[in-house]
């Protein structure tokens, strides 16, 4: 496999480098360290301070044309080569930033769903203001008996005149509290098997019937929610696909969101960090970066990091020779947020009482590695369990008979 890099990609990193180290700091401050680089702060953002910075960086990646790389020229988007798509990513997560400013859902998994099944319509209302930040998007897909197993949802959607009445609830909401506009998943068909009778609409967040209830994890965070639909009427033409088929039109979604879960996860940064960590701290008596236990450790994180990226790297070269993206997205969010919690483990162990601190004096670097340790589960659950993951990659890559 070869990994060099043209001279025209080479000359696209540095450019990226540099305008991405001066505007996040800029944007976030002195460190430009984003919002702390996971999947979960990021969403919380219950500082509006710390939104409006969000919004701003936002602005910036659109105004500089990094918003939205991934995307279609003929959509706004950039149109970047896969190669180069990887070296954004690359600088992004190196730098623990946003892939997608302040809109992550709606560019990441949402925009892409609309430009491949949506009408014309919908494209020309949605897909602007998604690039530009004007408009926030959240996913209503999960409901308190339908998580992992979404074809149970119960969220009822029936048809009076022009419009779509949605009766019901959704939980684990990301976003909910600052968005605009949700995709929902609602059971249109109730006498239909479980994957069928289900649609696929665009809602506007402000329709009356609406409550956004937040939901406070361990960490403190709120940036989940639950939200409740009490006659919610929805205008026909905002459903995307066919009625009753909005099981497929879900499955792109959720294939684009365990993409962008599994292998963009920030997991070297925080290697990297805990590296640093290990160099101010003492373990069993003697500093810590001398034990040998502990550097065992770092050398098999650090390892595993990079077989992760040299999966993504594999992933790449199966695009570029134009395969499709199959199941190994499941691996890469699987091995990803798994190994992501194996070092929050390990950080935890190493500080010892000092990880449970999350703030005064005693707190270690401001309680970031205590967030961390709490927050690093729940993203093994997020986008598909990691039990999900497992059947997924038996199944379909391994040609297991299901249990």
């Amino acid at each position: 496999m070869d990994f060099s890099y043209t001279p025209q990609e080479d000359a696209f990193r540095a450019t990226l480098r540099e305008w991405l180290e001066k505007n996040s700091a800029e944007a976030f401050g002195s460190k430009g360290q984003g919002l702390g680089g996971s999947t979960a702060s990021l969403l919380d953002v219950r500082d509006d301070e710390r939104w409006a910075q969000l919004l701003d960086y936002h602005r910036r990646l659109y105004r500089a044309g990094y918003v939205a790389l991934h995307w279609p020229k003929q959509y706004g988007g950039a149109g970047a080569t896969l190669v180069e798509q990887s070296i954004y990513q690359d600088e992004v997560l190196r730098l623990g930033l946003p892939l997608y400013g302040a809109n992550q859902l709606a560019l990441d998994r949402i925009g892409p769903t609309i430009w491949l099944m949506g009408t014309e319509a919908q494209k020309k209302r949605h897909l602007p203001k998604m690039l530009t930040g004007e408009e926030i998007w959240c996913q209503g897909y999960s409901e308190p008996n339908a998580g992992s197993d979404l074809a149970g949802l119960q969220t009822r959607a029936v048809v009076e005149g022009d419009s779509f009445v949605v009766n019901g609830q959704k939980v684990w909401t990301s976003l909910a509290h600052r968005a605009d506009w949700q995709v929902l998943l609602v059971r249109t068909d109730p006498q239909a098997p479980k994957h069928k009778g289900i649609s696929y609409l665009l809602v506007d967040m402000k329709t009356p019937g609406m409550t956004i209830r937040p939901l406070v994890q361990i960490t403190g965070d709120a940036g989940f929610n639950e939200v409740f639909y009490d006659n919610v009427r929805v205008p026909k033409e905002n459903l995307v696909g066919e009625i009753n088929r909005g099981w497929e039109v879900s499955i792109a979604t959720l294939m684009y969101e365990r993409l962008s879960g599994g292998t963009r996860h920030p997991v070297e940064r925080t290697i990297n960090e805990l590296i640093e960590l290990v160099k101010v701290t003492s373990f069993e008596g003697m500093p810590a970066h001398q034990h040998a236990y502990v550097r065992q450790k770092i050398a098999q994180f650090a390892a595993e990091a990079r077989c992760l990226r040299l999966s993504r790297y594999r992933s790449l070269t199966s695009q570029l020779r134009g395969k499709v993206p199959g199941p190994e997205s499941s691996f890469g969010k699987l091995f990803a947020t798994e190994l992501n919690l194996r070092v929050a483990m390990f950080a935890d162990e190493l500080l010892g009482a000092y990880g449970n601190i999350d703030e005064g004096l005693a707190a270690v670097e401001g309680g970031s590695w205590t967030h961390r340790m709490l927050a690093a589960r729940g993203l093994t659950i997020a986008a598909g369990s990691s039990e999900i993951q497992h059947n997924i990659i038996g199944e379909r890559v391994l040609k297991l008979p299901k249990g």
